[in-house]
């Protein structure tokens, strides 16, 4: 009987050990299978049982919660939803999370181990810790100057700060309230269908997301080229470019918008924005090197991140000469995103060199404690500082003496570069209208910001539509609110 009792304890000790195993088996190495299985509603329960992380712009939180009273109990509000849109994005209930509220979930969540000393512990005992806080780059002046500049226009604003790679604004109009998408009822599901089927997309991150032909933006990196490869050497000295100018390989007579553009200098050429010259400097300047110079602004690069991603500007490889000269400006299938075209522009302001941008300056826990600095990538030079300089002072006449006059600020350095880029079938689109601009300290050079902007514009009437009239001003508003 003894004996019995012995077989019978070790049995159960045997199956009382392998219970555990099971237990741990499942509680720590399985739970994150389990979590995010969707038929487990505990998960969906735990994760709005507390408010979410806060997202900060200017020190101050642009996000907060509202008890809901039901099973998933807070729900994310906005403070300024429209305005901060293209930064925050949505945290829905519903549908997701999307731009830093998804490229951060874990952290404005709660589940990131970095927010506790022991994450295995916590995971075992089901403890999670209060939402972690994401401080952002942005600057709340610069982006209420952009929201404010286009008015509702369809368009995007975006800016940087040229040394540090700092995002300082972005804007896409039309906006959308993210708090309609919070929660989990029939509203929301009535919000989400009636955003994604509006006629003007307001959802669509046009500072991040969209592409558009840059126009004569583009020249400034076809400039870039031409300069560094030796293929112009003196800004003044005439060239040998006709007007109109007949592409390569073709009966196509290129033209220009305006008078005085027949065997002109470089200079001259890009304060009159002469589509010829920079066409037959692109041809002259080759595909490879072309291409080589586009891709070291930031063009067919993948893998942006601010975090959350973003679309590629593009600038083939393969082309025909004819083609090769409507890329270089701006044309053909050359796209970019505003926040490429402030790359740009930020790379002449800081003298050749690209800082790529980043939006989240640093990642606490609730308690302000630090947890993680933003994510930075170090700096690389796309052209030399010469041609940069020569550059700024050809960006500096179109402001004080072009096109560009409607982004000049008093006390300030100013350079920028209009476009007025043609799309739609046969061209026959009202045509976008682009800025891009940069501002320097008179005294110390230092550059301040640098800045894209393109207005859609489709009720303007076509003659109307400039990149200095249009999107000018909306460029020296955002500058200057940075100044202040």
């Amino acid at each position: 009987m003894i004996r019995g009792v012995r077989h019978t304890a070790a049995l159960s000790s045997l199956l009382l050990a392998a219970l555990l195993v099971n237990a741990v088996r499942v509680q720590v190495f399985e739970a994150d299978d389990y979590t995010r299985n969707p038929a487990n509603r505990r998960a969906a329960i735990a994760r709005y049982a507390q408010p979410r992380g806060a997202l900060l712009v200017g020190g101050r939180p642009v996000t907060g919660a509202r008890d809901s009273g039901g099973r998933l109990r807070y729900e994310r509000t906005y403070t300024d939803g429209p305005l901060y849109a293209p930064v925050t994005g949505f945290a829905s209930q519903t549908y997701g999370a999307s731009l830093l509220e998804g490229a951060e979930d874990d952290i404005l969540a709660g589940t990131d181990d970095r927010l506790v000393t022991f994450p295995w512990w916590d995971r075992l005992i089901r403890r999670r810790p209060p939402g972690g806080r994401v401080e952002t780059t942005v600057d709340p002046a610069m982006q209420r100057a952009a929201f404010r500049g286009l008015a509702g226009r369809k368009g995007a604003v975006a800016a940087v700060e040229p040394r540090s790679g700092r995002v300082l604004a972005l804007v896409s109009s039309p906006s959308y309230d993210p708090g309609v998408l919070s929660g989990n009822g029939r509203s929301v599901t009535a919000a989400w269908r009636r955003l994604n089927a509006a006629a003007d997309r307001p959802m669509l991150n046009r500072a991040l997301r969209q592409t558009y032909p840059p126009g004569s933006t583009f020249k400034v990196v076809t400039a870039a080229a031409a300069l560094d490869g030796g293929v112009v050497k003196d800004l003044d000295a005439p060239l040998d470019v006709p007007d109109p100018y007949t592409l390569p390989g073709t009966r196509t007579q290129l033209g220009n918008p305006a008078e005085g553009c027949a065997h002109v200098g470089l200079r001259e050429a890009f304060r009159l924005s002469c589509n010829t010259v920079f066409a037959r400097l692109g041809v002259a300047v080759g595909v490879r090197r072309l291409a080589g110079a586009a891709e070291r602004f930031g063009f067919n690069d993948r893998g942006l991140r601010l975090p959350s991603p973003v679309a590629p500007s593009t600038f083939d490889t393969r082309m025909e000469p004819a083609q090769l000269a409507l890329s270089a400006i701006g044309q053909y299938d050359t796209a970019a995103t505003p926040l490429q075209m402030a790359m740009v522009a930020a790379a002449v302001a800081n003298d050749g060199q690209l800082t790529p941008p980043y939006l989240v300056d640093r990642v606490t826990d609730a308690h302000g404690v630090l947890v993680a600095p933003g994510a930075r990538e170090p700096t690389r030079q796309v052209m030399s500082p010469a041609t940069a300089e020569q550059l700024q002072e050809l960006m500096t006449e179109v402001v004080e003496h072009g096109s560009g006059r409607t982004a000049a600020i008093d006390g300030f350095l100013v350079g920028g570069k209009t476009g007025t880029a043609q799309h739609g079938v046969r061209n026959e689109g009202t045509p976008y209208a682009w800025f891009i601009a940069w501002v320097r300290d008179r005294q110390s050079h230092e550059p301040l910001a640098a800045v894209a902007v393109v207005v859609e514009d489709a009720e303007a009437e076509r003659e109307d539509v400039s990149g200095g009239g249009s999107a000018g001003p909306i460029a020296r508003a955002v500058l200057a609110a940075g100044l202040r």
